[in-house]
């Protein structure tokens, strides 16, 4: 007699490869129409499954975790990140949670490159012209953006991603400097060409262009505040990658609109899917390039994604520890 499948319910729509996969080696409950799951269907979910397949723009909270049924014993976050999860809820009630990173390293340093050159170099604007049939013609003074080889990088948050944006940059000719909260290792400092800042302020102050690349954790909420944010050069620019949740967006907005910051390039914000209206408005203004969280948006690493949450749902199941498993103490 067959071994008795486990109920896997996924809250969203993922690749079809890996919505078929999941149909062969597990009993898959599946989203089909893609829509997001309402707070009473993430607690039929959590009451009936044995394990939770949630992405980032489910919220896990202990308040969910607590109406969990006794069979649920896995939530497979689709996703690098875990602040969508109240990961110490779930481990005191003895879930285990795991996440898929290291799949979207490249990607995601990618299009912050990528949002480095649109606000520097005026690329989301320079791109309306044309189709807005509003191009007279080339003009020396005109469009005219700024340089970013021989300029300062301060990256905050030195990780996976980190390191692969300094990777880009330095091929751009840009200066690499970084703020971690540990200072990562001599070799990788060395072959990076990076200068580590104990002090975020004082790296902040020097930079003309702030890459944000670290999690969402209680401790990094607004670490970007409206008081270290004032603390950037006029001519600066800021780049966040990584969560809105890290920077004061309203703080951010205010200094745009009154020209003490040069521009920014988010692909995340505070309150997903909503955006700030300020924000919105200076978007229209050509003041900031918004993107819709697409960083880490490549067929190839939705794919290697859902690979990642197969592999850490079928080790579990198979009796050992899975290996991207996200304990407390790590956050």
């Amino acid at each position: 007699m067959s071994k008795k499948k486990p109920l896997v319910v996924v809250t969203r729509k993922l690749p079809a490869v890996v919505e078929t996969r999941m149909r062969e080696l597990f009993d898959a409950k599946l989203n089909i129409d893609d829509k997001p799951m309402s707070p009473a269907a993430l607690v039929e979910a959590v009451k009936t499954a044995d394990v939770l397949v949630p992405t980032v723009t489910d919220k896990i909270d202990a308040a969910i975790i607590a109406q969990a049924g006794d069979q649920l014993r896995l939530i497979a976050n689709f996703g690098n990140g875990v602040d969508n999860i109240d990961v110490a809820s779930a481990v005191q009630r003895g879930i285990t949670v795991t996440n898929t990173p290291g799949v979207l390293t490249d990607d995601t340093a990618d299009m912050t490159i990528a949002l480095i050159l649109a606000v520097a170099r005026r690329i989301a604007e320079g791109a309306r012209v044309i189709p807005d049939d509003d191009w007279a013609g080339w003009s020396p003074t005109w469009m005219l953006g700024r340089r970013i080889t021989g300029k300062r990088l301060g990256i905050v948050g030195m990780g996976r991603i980190g390191q692969a944006v300094a990777k880009r940059a330095a091929a751009f000719g840009l200066s690499i400097h970084y703020h971690n909260r540990r200072r990562v290792d001599p070799r990788i400092e060395e072959k990076l060409d990076a200068t580590y800042w104990d002090s975020l302020d004082q790296m902040l102050a020097r930079m003309d262009i702030v890459s944000v690349n670290c999690p969402h954790t209680p401790a990094t909420y607004h670490l970007l505040s409206a008081r270290r944010l004032k603390l950037m050069k006029p001519d600066a620019i800021l780049v966040n990658t990584a969560r809105g949740e890290v920077v004061d967006e309203t703080a951010l907005a205010r200094m745009l609109e009154a020209g003490e910051l040069a521009g920014a390039g988010l692909d995340v914000f505070e309150s997903e899917p909503a955006v700030n209206p300020r924000l919105l408005k200076l978007a229209r203004q050509h003041k900031v390039v918004v993107l819709p969280h697409m960083g880490s948006a490549t067929h190839e690493g939705r794919a290697d994604m859902g690979e990642k949450v197969i592999v850490n749902i079928k080790t579990f199941m198979d009796g050992h520890k899975p290996p991207d498993r996200v304990l407390p103490s790590m956050l």
